[in-house]
């Protein structure tokens, strides 16, 4: 009966974690994805979609690049967290399989 109890109550307690962790992972995500820019193109900041100066090439690849730097630092951080907390209480923290919403 116990154990029943832990796996209800635990996404409730998961919540802070993983706002903290995906607050973290995005900030992380941004690191990341300013270094990959400088490495690709030797420029500090990317270009915006409403930049007048830059080109379709350019902003596309930009959005590309940073959808997928986002996308694999979330995920290493997430899963990050939910292997700590499994590994710390014996419990998943995901009530549900699937993918995000």
């Amino acid at each position: 009966m116990a154990k029943s109890t832990k796996k209800l109550k635990l996404p409730l307690v998961y919540a802070p974690a993983g706002f903290v962790l995906s607050w973290a992972g995005g900030a992380l995500g941004a690191l990341v994805f300013r270094r990959t820019w400088m490495a690709l193109r030797g420029e500090q900041d990317a270009p915006d979609a409403l930049d007048r100066d830059r080109g379709w090439g350019e902003v596309l690849l930009a959005a590309a690049v940073q959808g997928a730097v986002f996308a694999v630092v979330r995920s290493a951080v997430d899963r990050t967290g939910a292997t700590a907390i499994e590994r710390s209480t014996g419990v998943w923290p995901a009530t549900r399989k699937g993918g995000r919403e």
